[in-house]
């Protein structure tokens, strides 16, 4: 037995969803004629509220037509020095947009408002980049699976609407972050110009992200997924498995929280273990004592059949998810009490 831990994206479909995806209606996508993924996207742009929805192969594509829907080349988007559109998307904002990041030293992925607004380059002062973005992402990949409080995230829309920037929420894990904090996808809806939500990572699906917008900022979507190579055709079969996790692996995500918490718990118990960071969602961040050798940790869990990330530095993830049963759970902890 494997129990792979690297990411929620090693999930693979249940038999419901490749039931649900066998049997999708599908057309052509590029025509706008495949009904399954039309459903899809109706029904997520009502969830949050919004006015419209586009399917994308992959979360950085979506957030990558995102980054190119609100700025011009030679303008600088803010964001955090975690965040996964500087760090895990192949430097696609310069490559694809001619953007300049302008990093925040913010705390586990997440940084204030004073810390935005300071961040906003003067407008006419043309030696420097011209801001015209705000991202931020909900959860926080690299920051361990933080939840943002939206109060905070309420008063930095404020600060975009004061200086006339768009506002993309990076929400490749929102629906966690909904989970653990209870809260409403309407909720941000109101917030942000652009919304990307994936569909691979928590709920299991094969293939599959959303970005969901306004008419003002998405009337150029269709065309930039174009550019990018993503015009799909008979693509309504992986709309199906989204239709079928929107309905039964939403609500189940406390589980992998659940459980996320309980490994924490057993790694802080280790003496090899230095710390162990603070756990919200499905994302467990843990630093090894110097004197641990890493690879000899990583290569004894992997003696048995458990895999997890390094990040460098001591630092290794482990993340829970839809594939991650109950006896393996059982069998993971049981394996922590034995180092």
């Amino acid at each position: 037995m494997t129990i792979d831990l690297r990411s929620d994206t090693v999930t693979k479909p249940t038999k419901e969803m490749l039931n649900a995806m066998m049997s999708a209606q599908v057309g052509d996508d590029v025509y706008k004629e495949d009904p399954s993924i039309n459903a899809l996207e109706e029904r997520i742009a009502d969830m949050f509220g919004m006015d419209e929805a586009l399917f994308f192969p992959t979360g950085t594509m979506a957030n990558q037509t995102a980054l190119k829907l609100h700025t011009h080349p030679g303008e600088q988007v803010i964001c955090d020095k975690y965040a996964h559109i500087y760090n895990y998307e192949g430097g696609g904002a310069s490559f694809n947009s001619g953007l300049s990041c302008q990093l925040i030293d913010g705390n586990r992925g997440m940084f204030t408002t004073e810390q935005a607004e300071a961040a906003i380059n003067p407008p006419d002062f043309y030696h420097s980049p011209l801001t015209s973005l705000i991202a931020v992402e909900n959860t926080t990949n690299k920051g361990g699976g933080a939840c943002w409080d939206i109060e905070e995230l309420k008063k930095i829309r404020q600060v975009a609407d004061k200086h006339n920037l768009g506002y993309h929420l990076d929400g490749a894990r929102l629906w966690n972050a909904l989970i653990a904090k209870k809260e409403n996808p309407k909720s941000y809806g109101e917030l942000f110009d652009t919304i990307s939500v994936c569909l691979s990572k928590g709920l299991g699906c094969p293939m599959g992200s959303v970005l969901i917008g306004n008419k003002d900022v998405m009337k150029g979507a269709l065309r930039v997924r174009k550019i990018l190579g993503g015009g799909m055709r008979q693509v309504g079969f992986a709309a199906a498995a989204g239709l079928y996790a929107l309905d039964h692996h939403i609500e189940r995500l406390a589980e992998d929280h659940v459980k996320a918490k309980e490994i924490g718990e057993g790694l802080a118990s280790l003496s090899m273990i230095k710390q162990v960071e603070k756990i919200e969602t499905n994302i467990i961040i843990f630093e090894l004592n110097s004197d641990v050798n890493e690879t000899s940790f990583l290569n004894r869990l992997s003696d048995h059949g458990i895999r997890i990330s390094s990040m460098g530095s001591q630092k290794l993830r482990i993340v829970t998810h839809l594939d991650y049963t109950n006896y393996m759970h059982e069998q993971f902890l049981l394996k922590l009490k034995q180092f």
